[in-house]
């Protein structure tokens, strides 16, 4: 089994479980949200150790291996990206099973399994449509960051409020939205997947400066992200320079 088609048999299983630890109704708010955490990241770890023993796992839940610093291959993990949402029985949180090697954003899936789908390195298609003359910019539904406002009024775009980073990243993939921008703190774990899933798609995906995307460093802090379709790269990061 390849690297891809792991990552998105893990992602789908892992989500399975989420969504049976929600049926369940055992508990609710922040209990919930950290038993579904728990939970999924067991399963992961478990089958990625036994899929890829020689691998280095990086996981938002788990005590960080500094080893992995060395490793060329680095599985980066969140078992539950937008918890706020799966704990308020919203469906836009996601599983974010990624790989980098040797510090790129190589193989992935992204699951969003409330809606049932899961996007892969491998199948990953973005949508053909032309792109709208004034963009959709896909914000957090709760922590909007200025920057992210700021390009809005700059492009005229519509702001478009959505949870979990991993469902935004895959709103520009199916043609949802046009640009997802964050800046404020994000880490590895939180765009390693969607990354990698957004650049298979043939999207645009950077810091925003336009620097490349960096992953397995000793500090795994990544402060901010852009994934955009291609026509909109020139315009946003212009405006990203014009505000800094």
């Amino acid at each position: 089994m390849n690297d891809t088609r792991l990552a998105a048999d893990i992602a789908r299983d892992a989500g399975a479980l989420l969504l049976a630890i929600r049926a369940e109704a055992r508990e609710d708010g922040k209990a919930l949200g950290d038993r579904g955490d728990r939970e999924a990241n067991a399963l992961i770890l478990r089958r990625l150790a036994a899929a890829r023993p020689d691998d280095f796992i990086l996981s938002e839940e788990s005590l960080d291996d500094r080893r992995r610093c060395a490793a060329s291959r680095v599985w980066i993990v969140d078992p539950l990206d937008g918890t706020r949402e799966y704990a308020g029985g919203l469906d836009e949180w996601a599983v974010h099973i990624g790989l980098a090697v040797d510090g790129r954003p190589a193989f992935g899936a992204v699951a969003v399994p409330a809606l049932d789908r899961v996007w892969c390195t491998d199948h990953a298609r973005a949508a053909t449509e032309p792109a709208p003359p004034r963009p959709r910019v896909v914000v957090s539904r709760s922590r909007c960051p200025d920057i992210a406002l700021a390009v809005g009024r700059a492009l005229d775009a519509e702001l478009v409020p959505m949870g979990s980073a991993g469902a935004k990243a895959m709103a520009v993939i199916d043609g949802r939205a046009d640009i997802y921008l964050h800046d404020g703190g994000q880490y590895e774990w939180d765009n390693c997947a969607p990354a990698a899933v957004a650049l298979a798609a043939g999207l645009h995906a950077s810091r925003i400066d336009g620097s490349p995307l960096v992953y397995n460093c000793a500090d795994p802090l990544l402060p901010d992200l852009l994934i955009c379709r291609p026509e909109w790269v020139g315009r946003v990061l212009a405006a990203i320079s014009d505000l800094r």
